[in-house]
């Protein structure tokens, strides 16, 4: 038997993941013996490490992103609660708190009906992954910048809505939308 391959995915279906990551110039290693490629991005307000794990019995790609995020025991349930809040928005993937590491996490899966991903889709969830934590560790700092004893008066609704913290969307000038 031969020995298994140190720098390459061993799944078709990881391979797939690491072209689509190749195509968008992003670098990104495997994890050995694993069937992850970690990779990490500068993002608008932090720095993010990502995992792409693949399920090759399931065809299926799990994204998940991470920043660092470690909240005092006064501001962990506002915190917690901004998090269920923000969950309650979307529609694909969601918010996490890794309490014994101090991460804030967003996963996203899909199942894919090919061993093959497709590329678009690929680039599109790690996308996803990064902008969503980007758009929520701004507000995670202005609520742990908040003093204790005002915590009870900041508004998590109001502060998940607020959009002068948004990063900017790439490809689009002066905040007009591209027209199609």
């Amino acid at each position: 038997m031969p020995p298994p391959r140190m720098n390459q995915p061993s799944s078709l279906q990881l391979q797939s993941v690491a072209e689509a990551f190749g195509k968008q110039g992003w670098h990104c290693e495997p994890i050995e013996g694993r069937e992850v490629l970690e990779s990490h991005f500068e993002a608008h307000h932090t720095h993010i490490r990502l995992h792409s794990q693949v399920f090759p019995q399931l065809n299926a790609l799990s994204i998940v992103a991470e920043s660092p995020f470690a909240p005092d025991q006064a501001h962990l349930p506002a915190a917690i609660e901004l998090l269920m809040r923000a969950n309650k928005q979307l529609t694909l993937g969601g918010f996490e708190f890794d309490f014994a590491r101090q991460q804030l996490v967003f996963r996203i899966t899909n199942l894919f009906e090919r061993e093959r991903f497709d590329a678009d889709i690929v680039s599109s969830m790690v996308h996803c992954a990064i902008a969503e934590i980007d758009r929520l560790v701004p507000l995670l700092g202005i609520l742990l910048k908040t003093s204790e004893d005002l915590l009870h008066d900041l508004s998590l609704p109001l502060l998940l809505e607020r959009e002068d913290l948004l990063p900017p969307i790439p490809g689009l000038e002066g905040g007009e939308e591209e027209e199609l």
